[in-house]
Formats: structure tokens, C-alpha cells, sequence
């Protein structure tokens, strides 16, 4: 029976070519979207969940209010560790490490298989102890966990790194190897562990024993005992005991910390406490950094997979509306097959063997179209998402469970439609003397207005994004932004001289304008913030202030605009500041003039306000500008800032430029690598997620938009269809083509109309939630709607048109010979 119903399917498919293609393409586009979508929600949500018990991991964070401002740290204070370990209840394992912020360079020494080499720059290396690995899952390919970072000056490597610096020794020739770090401190390598092999944000490849930290030098960069400092550099992970809360574990931390932080000013305006992170959340929390690889956004991956299951409902909406369509050209064959004895049961699973083909072939056409999706994609998707369906029976699994419920709730009502004719009617030509529960077009209409509203909803948020993402490239920030670069200095050199010999260097440069040396550009992801205190003689103000490190040449090269006062001056011993204007309305001077000449505290230091700066933005337009204070300070000032004169005609100038300021830098800085930005580039990049879920967007928005049409020239058809007779009626009493077209369109306008209404207030209230994220945002204008109302409008009318022009010039007599 079953190679009966898959033969006449085949059969049917092949009698209806286009419509069968139609149905296929809807069906793949939506399944190709939700395999994709399940492929990067799946890997995001699949971080970290292989190290066990993770309902009771956690990493401890520091939160912080100043001045009212609230400041989130993923570290905390050295202190707390041995703290921890003695005095907290309920904690069954503490884990500490360190992550040191300097470039290292291991020296490997002559061996029997291998060269001497010297690497720079190496990353992702943490100080821990043996904890670490009992927290953390490894798989040991030599050395032991409880033994290879017990003692001081011992290295843990993973596989990959190892055989970096070991070429193809074994893994057990490995173990005893000395490395060199910065030239100073040596280690013996004493354990090798394979690398994670599954998503991970703890990607670290070397691992120095703890003691080591505490045993050199290093220890006064890295490790200290006060309270009152914070680190991000030091992170501590707990576990606790089964049957402890979270919240009993941070009430015993925040009493320590109240308990030996006595220099904090405890109040409501000045506060610190400690938190317990999910292990699980570290990937998403984006108010905690994760270890430098990427970190999801869970409101986005939920917004996908809200999108993939839209995006399914069109495929399905669509195949409903064209299969029904189709129901004139199937009912004499329903007609028989009942005379002949077809059961309605019969019947139904006839039809949905049909769609269950159908859908298969879509999957089919998905599986092979996702691979150049992903590549589509590539810059958007995470790396590690990859189509190996073999090694992922996840993938699988899904894929036949999205078949299986695609074919029946797309198949489900058109087969009852089908197999619900009257074999008695259909025989004499009364095709649509069906049941009243499916004779009418309120459910295909119902279907087709919720497919329009997808769209337009799609086509309003396209517009949307696209607007405030144009609006924060384009708005004025306060400095100039065009034809500057800017580079870094190494950290690790600490004589000035070098960087003032290089600033003059590049100022005789031709194709330069000026240089500046600063510790950011204006606008930067980062920023150091102080509390600084504003005595009037009366009462003192303590305000939280961003501050920005920079020469004299600063304010020029950024073309900013000083409302009053003057500029830095330089000096050996600075003591001027200049201060933004949000600053000077908080210490409550609203003429800038009256501003100069005070004196604000700061590090136990009076500094007088030569200068009131016009308000710039040091961060991306999420934040509202904050007080600012810009000050000098040559040893903190470790980018240089360069504006290019204006590109040549050849637009080779800004090349050549460029060049002559990396061989400066070279000769400068032979052993580092030179690396730059412009800044208007990297100023784009604070919205690449913006950008990335505009581009979505669009996508989503074309396939919407074809899907859809192709639903309204499901319903176009089924409905000329059934007026054929009347259509045939009208043009012999004398209508004109235009007029039928007219009367034949008005009904579907109506309904794309009457989606535009629904579509509306949804789209402006999501707009209104997704600009929360910004401080600065453009209005949403009646434009944005209205042009997504006429887009929409018009691709309907494309799609009415392709059937009843041909309906309205299609020769009556043909339709009226029965009668």
C-alpha cells in the first residue's frame, strides 16, 4: 500500500511541476533557516556543559557602585582566595588562577630532535594549581593532575602548544623539557593534556603552577593581599557542596568583605559586593568578560529560533495555500477514487504521503543549500560550526522530526479539504459543494494575512536597524574621526624617550598632520574611571570620572572644541586638567567659564581645571557621556594617534604613509609587531552586532517577502478559479480587462492592508525595546512604516497581477461552454 501511495505521489509531482517546485522551495527555505539556526543555537548553548555538575559551578565576580555609577568586574581581590578556603561554608572546591597581561617569550633549548626557537607574543597562559584540572575536565596524555602543578617552576601544556615548541617528540619525551619565560624564570614542563575538544571558553594552553607566581618576581606584578583591589587578571571559581544555595555562599563572602575592606565607604552611592556567576552563564554575560573568545547573546539566539519557527510557518502557510489551490484539478480524481471504494482514511494518507515527499525533498535540497549558507555567513557564524551530519546525531535526529511535523501540520488540512468531497457532486462538475467548514476562504485569507504580517514585520525592522545603525555611524561624536590611524606601543617598554623620538620622527613625515600621543584614542572600548572629589568651601561633590591620558597635540589632532579656558600645557610635572562640560554641569558650574581655575582631588593630588572640553563620546553610542577629565601623563600614554593629510587623486598617499610609519616604528621596536586601525573602522565595530542582525534581517526579510507571494498566489488562484464562470459573465456583459483585474485585486489589497494595521504597532514597540540598548537614538518616523507598507504593497500587486491578468484576458467562451 505504501509503494501504492509514494508511486502516485510521484506521479502527481510530476503532473504538477510548478506547483511541486513553488512548494519545495517554500518548505526548503524555511527548513534550510531552522538547520542553520539549530547549528549555531546548538553550539552556543553547548559551552562548558561537558565539565560536570555544573549546576554547582561558579566563577565569583565583583560588582561595584561609585558615585551612584555601577561597575562590573569578573575578577576579585587576591584576598579573597585564602579567605575562601578557610573561612566559607558550603564551598566544596575553590579555584583560583591568574592570567598575565604581558607578551612572553619562551626560549626552547638544543635537544636531540629539535631547534632552538623563541616565541613571542604567546597567549592564552594562566597561573593555576592543581584544583584547576580537578574543576576543569582534560584528558592527560602525560604527567598527572594531582601531581604536574604541585611544585613551583612547573608547566602544563596542551597538545597543540607542545608540539609547537617540541616539533615530534613523544609526548612522554615532553615531560622534563625546560622552558624559558621573558628571560628569566625557567620551568619544566611535567604534563601534557589533549586540547578541549568541544566549545569552550577556557581556551588556555599553558598552565604555570601557582607556587611559581608567589615564588618570583612576578608576584608583586600579579599577586598582592589588598582588599580594595580588584583584579579581572585574578578569577576564582567555586563549587559548592550539594543541598548549598548561591545566595548562602555570597551572604559569607560579602560579610569578609565588609569585615576587612575597612577603607571602603560603605552607603548607598558607594557599595561593593560579590556574586556568584553560573558556570553556564560566562558565555553570555556580557557584564563579566569571558577569556577573548566571543561571547553570545541569548536574546538572539532566542530572537533566532523565533525567526526559524516564522520562517517554517510561511513554508507551511504557503504549501496549505497552494495545495488547495489545486483542489479543482483533483476532484474529479477524488471522485472516482471513493466510486471505486477509497476510504476518507485512505484518501488522507494519500495526500499526506504526498506532502511527506514533498517535505522530504525539501530536506534534502536544505541539507545540500546549508553548507553555502554557513560560508554566506561565515563572518557572522562562531568558528567550530561545521556540517558533519555523521559526527552529529543531534543534527539528524532533528532533521527527521522536522520532517515528520512539517508534513503533517502542512498536509493535515489539505488533505482533509481533499478527501472531503461528495463523490456525487464532483462527478457532475460541483466541485465546491464541500462542507461549510472548508468551502469558505476565511482560513486561507486568515493564513495569508499572518504570512503578510511576518513580513512586513521583517521589512519595519530591516528599516529600523538600518536607520539607527546609519545614525550612529554617521552622527557627529564630538572629534574628527576621518583619516586618522592609530597604533600601540609595547607595555612592556618603559622608556619614554622611545616614544617621544618616535612622535618626532613621524611628525617630519610628508603625508602627516599632526601626532599625539594619548593612553586611548577619544572613543575605545575601554576606559580607567577615578573617583575625584570638587570642594566649593561649603560641602565636597565625589563624582566617579572617566579619565583620558594625553599630549598637548591631542585636542587639536581631534579638531575638539574648547568652551572656554585653554589647552594643556606641557610640563615635566603636570598639575592642569581639562574637564568635559557633563562634568562641569555636575560640579554645578553652568557657565564652563566658572569652571577655571578650581581645583578637584585626585590620588591625594590637587589638580587645577585649566579648560572646559565641548562634550565628546568616549564610548559607543549604548552610553550616555560621562564626566570626563583629560590630563597628562607621559608614561601612561602608549598610542599614538596619527591624522593623514587628505588621500591623493592616485589614492595611493595614505599606502605609502603608512609604510614609512611602520619602518619608523620598526626601527624603533625592532622585536614587536606593528599593527594599526583607523579609527572610523574600529568605530564600526562597536555595532557589529547591530550590523550582523541587520544583515539577518534583510535575509529574512527577502525570503518572508518570497514565501509570502508565493502564499498570495496560492489564494489568487483558488480564488480566479472558483469565479471563472463569473469572470466569464462580466467580460460578455462588457466589462474590461481593467475592471476585472480591479475587482479581482481589491479583495487581496484589503487583506495585505489589514496586515500592514497588525504589523505596525508590533513593529514600533519592538523597535522602541530593541533602542533600549541605546542612550542616543534616532526617532522612529512614520516613513519607516509607510515605506515598508508601499514595499509590501507593491510586491503584492506583482504577485496578484501574474494570475488575473491572465484570468481577465483568458477568452470567456471556454469558461461558459458548460453552461
Amino acid at each position: 500500500m505504501i509503494k501504492n501511495y509514494l508511486t502516485i505521489a510521484f506521479r502527481n509531482l510530476r503532473r504538477n511541476k510548478v506547483f511541486s517546485i513553488i512548494n519545495i522551495l517554500g518548505l526548503a527555505i524555511g527548513i534550510s533557516a531552522s538547520l542553520v539556526i539549530f547549528l549555531l543555537v546548538t553550539f552556543e548553548f553547548g559551552f562548558d556543559r561537558y565539565h560536570g555538575d555544573t549546576d554547582r559551578k561558579f566563577r565569583v565576580v565583583s560588582n561595584f557602585k561609585f558615585s551612584g555609577d555601577v561597575v562590573h568586574n569578573s575578577g576579585v581581590t587576591e584576598a579573597l582566595v585564602g579567605a575562601i578556603r578557610q573561612k566559607v561554608t558550603g564551598v566544596e572546591a575553590a579555584v583560583p588562577f591568574h592570567m598575565p597581561n604581558f607578551d612572553v617569550k619562551v626560549s626552547v633549548p638544543a635537544g636531540a630532535n629539535m631547534k632552538e626557537a623563541v616565541f613571542k607574543r604567546q597567549q592564552n597562559i594562566v597561573f593555576a594549581d592543581a584544583a584547576y584540572f580537578g574543576f576543569f575536565s582534560y584528558h592527560w596524555l602525560a604527567g598527572s593532575p594531582q601531581a604536574s602543578l604541585r611544585e613551583p617552576y612547573c608547566v602544563v601544556l596542551t597538545e597543540s602548544r607542545a608540539k609547537s615548541y617540541f616539533n615530534n617528540l613523544g609526548y612522554a619525551d615532553m615531560v622534563g623539557r625546560m622552558l624559558d619565560y621573558n628571560d628569566s624564570v625557567h620551568v619544566k614542563v611535567t604534563g601534557i593534556v589533549r586540547d578541549p575538544g568541544k566549545q569552550t571558553d577556557f581556551d588556555f594552553q599553558e598552565f604555570i603552577s601557582q607556587s611559581t607566581l608567589t615564588a618570583t618576581s612576578w608576584k608583586t606584578d600579579y599577586y598582592g593581599v589588598d582588599w580594595g583591589n580588584t583584579s579581572s587578571n585574578s578569577q576564582l571559581y567555586v563549587k559548592t557542596a550539594k543541598g548549598i544555595t548561591p545566595s548562602g555562599v555570597e551572604r559569607q563572602l560579602n560579610a569578609l568583605l565588609h569585615q576587612y575592606n575597612t577603607d571602603q565607604k560603605w552607603d548607598s552611592q558607594n557599595e561593593a559586593s560579590f556574586q556568584l556567576q553560573p558556570l553556564e552563564d560566562v558565555h553570555f554575560n556580557s557584564f563579566y568578560e569571558n577569556y577573548g573568545g566571543h561571547q553570545a547573546h541569548k536574546p538572539t539566539l532566542y530572537g533566532l529560533i523565533i525567526l526559524a519557527i516564522f520562517l517554517l510557518l510561511l513554508g507551511c502557510i504557503n504549501f496549505i495555500n497552494l495545495t488547495t489551490a489545486q483542489a479543482t484539478q483533483r476532484a474529479k480524481e477524488i471522485g472516482v477514487r471513493k466510486t471505486m471504494g477509497s476510504t476518507r482514511n485512505q484518501l488522507i494518507l494519500q495526500f499526506l504521503s504526498e506532502t511527506f515527499l514533498l517535505t522530504l525533498m525539501a530536506t534534502f535540497l536544505s541539507i545540500a543549500v546549508t553548507p553555502l549558507l554557513l560560508k554566506v555567513f561565515a563572518d557572522f557564524m562562531p568558528a567550530g560550526i561545521h556540517t558533519d551530519y555523521l559526527h552529529q546525531p543531534q543534527v539528524i535526529l532533528m532533521l527527521l522530526l522536522l520532517t515528520l511535523v512539517v508534513s503533517v501540520f502542512s498536509g493535515f488540512y489539505p488533505a482533509m479539504v481533499l478527501s472531503g468531497y461528495k463523490p456525487a457532486h464532483v462527478l457532475k462538475g460541483q466541485f465546491f459543494t464541500v462542507p461549510r467548514r472548508f468551502s469558505n476562504l476565511g482560513l486561507r485569507k486568515t493564513l495569508t494575512v499572518f504570512q503578510f504580517v511576518i513580513a512586513q514585520f521583517f521589512i519595519m525592522a530591516t528599516f529600523i536597524v538600518g536607520n539607527q545603525i546609519h545614525f550612529n555611524l554617521t552622527k557627529d561624536l564630538g572629534f574628527k574621526k576621518d583619516a586618522v590611524v592609530f597604533f600601540q606601543l609595547p607595555y612592556s617598554d618603559t622608556l619614554v624617550l622611545h616614544r617621544t623620538q618616535l612622535v618626532n620622527r613621524l611628525k617630519s613625515l610628508a603625508g602627516i598632520a599632526s601626532v599625539s600621543l594619548s593612553n586611548y584614542p577619544p572613543i575605545s572600548g575601554g576606559s580607567w574611571s577615578s573617583t575625584m572629589i570638587y570642594r566649593d568651601g561649603k560641602k565636597e561633590k565625589e563624582s566617579s570620572v572617566q579619565i583620558k591620558y594625553a599630549d598637548t597635540a591631542f585636542v587639536g589632532l581631534y579638531k575638539m572644541k574648547i568652551l572656554a579656558g585653554a589647552n594643556l600645557t606641557s610640563s615635566d610635572t603636570p598639575r592642569e586638567v581639562l574637564i568635559n562640560e557633563t562634568y562641569a554641569h555636575i560640579l554645578g558650574f553652568q557657565d564652563p567659564g566658572q569652571a577655571i581655575g578650581k581645583y578637584i582631588e585626585w590620588n591625594n593630588r590637587h589638580e587645577i581645571i585649566t579648560g572646559v572640553l565641548s562634550d565628546f563620546h568616549l564610548n559607543s553610542l549604548r552610553q550616555p557621556i560621562k564626566p570626563m577629565v583629560l590630563a597628562s601623563q607621559l608614561r601612561q600614554e602608549l598610542t599614538i594617534n596619527v591624522s593623514l593629510l587628505p588621500e591623493n587623486r592616485e589614492g595611493t598617499g595614505w599606502t605609502g604613509t603608512i609604510g614609512q610609519i611602520k619602518k619608523a616604528f620598526g626601527e624603533t621596536y625592532p622585536d614587536e609587531t606593528f599593527e594599526y586601525n583607523f579609527l572610523d573602522d574600529s568605530i564600526a565595530k562597536f555595532y557589529k552586532s547591530e550590523q550582523d542582525i541587520s544583515r539577518l534581517l534583510k535575509w529574512a526579510t527577502a525570503l518572508a517577502l518570497f514565501i509570502s507571494s508565493l502564499g498570495l498566489l496560492g489564494l489568487v488562484i483558488y480564488t480566479t478559479n472558483q469565479r471563472v464562470k463569473e469572470i466569464g459573465v462580466r467580460k460578455v456583459l462588457g466589462a474590461s480587462s481593467v475592471q476585472i483585474v480591479s475587482l479581482l485585486s481589491v479583495d487581496f489589497v484589503i487583506l495585505v492592508v489589514v496586515a500592514f494595521a497588525i504589523a505596525c504597532p508590533l513593529a514600533w514597540w519592538s523597535g522602541h525595546k530593541w533602542q533600549d540598548n541605546f542612550a542616543y537614538k534616532v526617532p522612529l518616523g512614520w516613513w519607516l512604516f509607510g515605506a515598508s507598507g508601499l514595499l509590501m504593497l507593491l510586491a503584492a500587486l506583482v504577485s496578484i497581477s501574474l494570475q488575473t491578468l491572465r484570468a481577465a484576458t483568458a477568452n470567456p467562451v471556454k469558461s461558459l461552454r458548460s453552461e
